[in-house]
């Protein structure tokens, strides 16, 4: 298959572009590929714990040229959700980056929250906060989850992600189903191709994860392309339920395949 009828992508970045933020060889000169031939492309990853900011500094640090509006984050996702739907909202916040710069306009309380927030998390929760966030729900908080990727791969290998963990916790314990704002939900991928500026069979998805990245985007009519780098495994695809539409051996090979 190629990508002919394609004219803008979605590109995950842990595990796609880097890992642990070193660059994955050739993916600095892929992205660099897209731009000269005038492909428009935004990176949309669930990485919580670094702010936009932080994230663009990281990827130009990796020789990256990424411009911020390029870099869509799930904090950045889960704004704009509360903002729409949780206007003047109380929101308790559990994991995340230290600054709340991406979630501008929600106000953060301790107490008496209106909306539990859980951020992504690679640090130890501590019991203390993961109770109140449990009591907050039964207590009536409506529950967002500002991502459910369960696990990312770094230089030590793959770790779990302890605030998606928490997450489907307090489901579990409260009988209430989360909203969740970025990947994989459909609103997500909503969200990244209108500031793509492209209809979804316009656009591919191209990401390690087979569920979070490449079967979510099919589901909401996008071409999936699965990398196998980052925690790609193959027995992972072998009995997964659906495949991709293309299997790369990593983001080098995009460019040649997309302008083709």
């Amino acid at each position: 298959m190629t990508l002919a009828r394609i004219r803008g992508v979605l590109i995950d970045i842990d595990g796609v572009l880097a890992v642990s933020w070193r660059p994955i060889e050739g993916a600095p000169q892929a992205l660099a590929a897209l731009r000269s031939g005038g492909v428009p492309f935004r990176l949309v990853t669930n990485t919580t714990e670094l702010t936009r900011r932080e994230l663009l500094a990281l990827l130009r640090d990796g020789g990256f040229e990424v411009r911020p509006e390029e870099v869509i984050t799930a904090a950045l996702m889960t704004a704009e959700y509360l903002r729409e739907h949780h206007a003047a909202a109380r929101c308790f916040l559990v994991g995340g980056a230290e600054s709340p710069e991406d979630l501008e306009g929600i106000e953060l309380v301790t107490d008496r929250p209106d909306v539990v927030v859980i951020g992504g998390a690679s640090r130890a929760l501590t019991w203390e906060e993961t109770n109140r966030a449990l009591r907050f729900v039964l207590g009536g908080a409506k529950l967002v989850g500002m991502h459910a990727t369960i696990s990312w791969m770094t230089e030590e290998g793959i770790v779990l992600d302890p605030g998606v963990m928490l997450l489907r916790a307090l489901e579990a314990a409260s009988g209430q189903t989360a909203v969740v704002c970025g990947k994989p939900s459909p609103e997500a991928f909503g969200s990244a191709l209108r500031l793509l500026g492209l209809a979804a069979g316009e656009a591919a998805m191209i990401g390690d994860d087979l569920e979070t990245d490449v079967l979510a985007a099919q589901a909401v009519g996008m071409t999936g392309v699965l990398v196998r780098t980052g925690k790609f495994r193959q027995e992972a695809l072998e009995r997964s339920a659906g495949e991709p539409d293309l299997i790369l051996e990593s983001i080098r090979e995009v460019p040649a395949v997309l302008l083709a």
